[in-house]
């Protein structure tokens, strides 16, 4: 542990913000199997609204730099093509 004051503080943001990571990764990694559930149980209006909710949380995890803009771009196109083929 750090001795300087304002060190102390900075491990203590550190771990909030490790926290904040985390939660947000899950929330992506959960959005993204809400979405192949609904695949699997051939539910295109249910596949449609995770569709929504997970392209809205990559959005959100490329926008905090939590993941990357490719992997957002490599997931959307996956998922919207598993969508797309239980609608066809």
């Amino acid at each position: 542990m750090a001795n300087i004051k304002s060190q102390k503080k900075r491990a203590l943001t550190n771990v909030k913000a490790q926290r904040n990571n985390i939660a947000a990764r899950t929330e992506v990694k959960n959005a993204i199997k809400n979405v192949l559930k609904a695949v699997d149980a051939k539910d295109a209006a249910a596949a449609k609204a995770a569709f929504d909710k997970a392209n809205s949380a990559l959005d959100k995890a490329v926008s905090n730099g939590i993941k990357k803009g490719n992997y957002a771009a490599r997931q959307k196109s996956r998922l919207a093509k598993a969508v797309n083929s239980i609608q066809a």
